[in-house]
Protein backbone atom coordinates (compact mmCIF):
# COMPACT_ATOMS: atom_id res chain seq x y z
CA UNK A 1 0.00 0.00 0.00
CA UNK A 2 3.05 2.69 0.62
CA UNK A 3 4.21 1.71 -2.21
CA UNK A 4 1.38 2.69 -4.07
CA UNK A 5 1.05 5.86 -2.95
CA UNK A 6 5.04 6.91 -3.53
CA UNK A 7 4.54 5.90 -6.74
CA UNK A 8 1.35 7.93 -7.19
CA UNK A 9 3.21 11.40 -5.30
CA UNK A 10 6.00 10.55 -7.70
CA UNK A 11 3.86 10.68 -10.53
CA UNK A 12 2.06 13.75 -9.45
CA UNK A 13 5.40 15.37 -8.31
CA UNK A 14 6.29 14.66 -12.65
CA UNK A 15 3.25 16.31 -13.71
CA UNK A 16 3.64 19.10 -11.88
CA UNK A 17 7.43 19.83 -12.88
CA UNK A 18 6.83 19.20 -16.33
CA UNK A 19 3.75 22.34 -16.33
CA UNK A 20 6.07 24.52 -13.78
CA UNK A 21 8.54 24.19 -16.67
CA UNK A 22 6.16 24.44 -19.30
CA UNK A 23 4.83 27.16 -18.58
CA UNK A 24 8.44 29.05 -17.49
CA UNK A 25 9.31 28.18 -21.28
CA UNK A 26 6.37 30.06 -22.25
CA UNK A 27 7.37 33.10 -20.66
CA UNK A 28 8.56 36.49 -22.65
CA UNK A 29 12.43 36.78 -21.79
CA UNK A 30 12.74 39.08 -19.14
CA UNK A 31 16.32 39.68 -19.68
CA UNK A 32 17.08 41.55 -22.68
CA UNK A 33 19.83 43.66 -23.86
CA UNK A 34 17.45 46.44 -25.02
CA UNK A 35 17.01 49.40 -22.94
CA UNK A 36 13.33 50.50 -22.42
CA UNK A 37 13.30 54.41 -22.77
CA UNK A 38 16.13 56.63 -22.40
CA UNK A 39 17.92 56.44 -19.31
CA UNK A 40 21.52 58.42 -18.36
CA UNK A 41 24.58 57.15 -17.33
CA UNK A 42 24.80 57.74 -13.60
CA UNK A 43 27.68 60.20 -12.21
CA UNK A 44 30.27 57.44 -10.98
CA UNK A 45 32.88 58.50 -9.13
CA UNK A 46 36.02 56.07 -9.10
CA UNK A 47 40.25 56.53 -8.56
CA UNK A 48 42.11 56.43 -11.67
CA UNK A 49 43.77 52.97 -12.75
CA UNK A 50 47.03 54.31 -12.63
CA UNK A 51 47.11 57.46 -10.37
CA UNK A 52 44.49 56.54 -7.98
CA UNK A 53 43.11 60.08 -7.97
CA UNK A 54 39.35 60.45 -7.79
CA UNK A 55 37.56 61.16 -10.99
CA UNK A 56 34.16 61.39 -11.90
CA UNK A 57 32.18 60.68 -15.06
CA UNK A 58 30.99 64.59 -15.43
CA UNK A 59 34.91 65.20 -15.95
CA UNK A 60 35.45 62.67 -18.70
CA UNK A 61 32.09 62.80 -20.56
CA UNK A 62 32.67 66.33 -22.23
CA UNK A 63 34.32 66.46 -25.53
CA UNK A 64 33.06 63.50 -27.98
CA UNK A 65 29.73 62.75 -29.61
CA UNK A 66 30.24 58.86 -28.36
CA UNK A 67 31.43 57.18 -25.76
CA UNK A 68 31.98 53.14 -24.98
CA UNK A 69 31.91 52.41 -21.22
CA UNK A 70 33.44 49.08 -20.92
CA UNK A 71 33.67 46.79 -17.65
CA UNK A 72 36.35 43.88 -18.06
CA UNK A 73 38.28 42.62 -15.68
CA UNK A 74 41.76 40.37 -16.22
CA UNK A 75 39.96 36.69 -15.25
CA UNK A 76 37.37 37.06 -17.15
CA UNK A 77 37.77 34.86 -20.36
CA UNK A 78 35.13 36.78 -22.33
CA UNK A 79 37.06 39.88 -21.74
CA UNK A 80 40.10 38.22 -23.62
CA UNK A 81 37.80 36.89 -26.64
CA UNK A 82 36.43 41.24 -26.60
CA UNK A 83 39.19 42.57 -26.19
CA UNK A 84 40.78 42.28 -30.11
CA UNK A 85 37.27 43.88 -31.15
CA UNK A 86 37.89 46.71 -28.59
CA UNK A 87 40.89 47.24 -30.03
CA UNK A 88 39.59 47.60 -34.03
CA UNK A 89 37.42 49.70 -32.53
CA UNK A 90 39.95 52.28 -31.36
CA UNK A 91 41.59 52.25 -33.72
CA UNK A 92 38.91 52.74 -36.99
CA UNK A 93 36.60 54.96 -35.09
CA UNK A 94 36.39 58.32 -32.83
CA UNK A 95 34.45 56.60 -30.07
CA UNK A 96 36.36 57.02 -26.76
CA UNK A 97 36.65 53.97 -24.60
CA UNK A 98 36.65 53.93 -20.99
CA UNK A 99 37.30 50.95 -19.17
CA UNK A 100 36.20 50.07 -15.91
CA UNK A 101 37.73 46.92 -14.13
CA UNK A 102 35.79 44.98 -12.40
CA UNK A 103 36.86 43.93 -9.25
CA UNK A 104 40.57 43.04 -10.36
CA UNK A 105 43.83 42.95 -9.05
CA UNK A 106 45.95 46.00 -10.29
CA UNK A 107 48.72 43.32 -10.43
CA UNK A 108 46.79 41.27 -12.85
CA UNK A 109 44.84 43.67 -14.87
CA UNK A 110 48.47 45.98 -15.31
CA UNK A 111 49.55 42.43 -16.71
CA UNK A 112 46.80 41.60 -19.37
CA UNK A 113 46.82 45.26 -20.33
CA UNK A 114 50.40 44.83 -21.37
CA UNK A 115 50.09 41.53 -22.96
CA UNK A 116 47.17 42.46 -25.29
CA UNK A 117 47.77 46.57 -25.24
CA UNK A 118 44.58 49.00 -24.03
CA UNK A 119 41.97 50.40 -25.93
CA UNK A 120 41.03 52.61 -22.98
CA UNK A 121 41.33 56.52 -22.64
CA UNK A 122 40.77 56.41 -18.80
CA UNK A 123 40.40 53.31 -16.69
CA UNK A 124 38.54 53.15 -13.32
CA UNK A 125 38.57 51.18 -10.49
CA UNK A 126 35.88 49.57 -9.08
CA UNK A 127 36.89 47.40 -6.67
CA UNK A 128 34.14 46.08 -4.47
CA UNK A 129 32.13 46.16 -8.03
CA UNK A 130 29.08 48.92 -6.86
CA UNK A 131 29.57 51.11 -9.35
CA UNK A 132 29.02 48.67 -12.16
CA UNK A 133 25.91 47.74 -10.03
CA UNK A 134 25.08 51.29 -10.49
CA UNK A 135 25.19 50.95 -14.00
CA UNK A 136 22.82 48.29 -14.34
CA UNK A 137 25.52 45.57 -15.24
CA UNK A 138 24.96 42.12 -14.61
CA UNK A 139 28.12 41.05 -14.71
CA UNK A 140 31.92 41.52 -16.81
CA UNK A 141 32.04 42.11 -19.89
CA UNK A 142 29.44 44.51 -20.37
CA UNK A 143 29.64 47.84 -22.48
CA UNK A 144 27.51 50.80 -22.49
CA UNK A 145 27.21 53.06 -25.61
CA UNK A 146 26.65 56.57 -24.70
CA UNK A 147 26.29 59.91 -26.53
CA UNK A 148 27.16 63.13 -25.56
CA UNK A 149 23.87 63.72 -23.60
CA UNK A 150 25.17 60.71 -21.04
CA UNK A 151 22.43 58.78 -22.30
CA UNK A 152 22.81 55.42 -23.14
CA UNK A 153 22.51 54.37 -26.38
CA UNK A 154 22.74 50.43 -26.51
CA UNK A 155 23.71 47.98 -23.42
CA UNK A 156 25.53 44.92 -24.38
CA UNK A 157 25.48 42.41 -22.21
CA UNK A 158 28.32 39.63 -22.45
CA UNK A 159 31.26 40.17 -24.86
CA UNK A 160 31.34 42.28 -27.92
CA UNK A 161 31.87 40.13 -30.81
CA UNK A 162 31.49 40.98 -34.35
CA UNK A 163 27.80 40.94 -35.10
CA UNK A 164 28.04 43.35 -31.95
CA UNK A 165 31.32 45.22 -33.39
CA UNK A 166 28.99 45.81 -36.73
CA UNK A 167 26.41 47.18 -34.46
CA UNK A 168 28.88 49.56 -32.61
CA UNK A 169 30.35 50.96 -35.62
CA UNK A 170 26.94 51.94 -36.99
CA UNK A 171 25.93 53.31 -34.16
CA UNK A 172 29.14 55.55 -34.47
CA UNK A 173 29.29 56.04 -37.68
CA UNK A 174 25.46 58.55 -37.61
CA UNK A 175 27.61 60.65 -35.40
CA UNK A 176 25.41 63.52 -35.14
Amino acid sequence: MKNKYLKILIIFFFIFSFFIFYYGLKQKDLYTNENSGIQKFPNLILHEFYTNQQISFDDILIDSNYYLVNIWASWCLPCRDEHFYLMRLKKSSSVKIIGINYKDKKKNAKKFLDEFGSPYEYILKDNDGTASIETGAYGVPESFILNKKKEIVKKIIGPIDQKEFKKVLKIIKNED
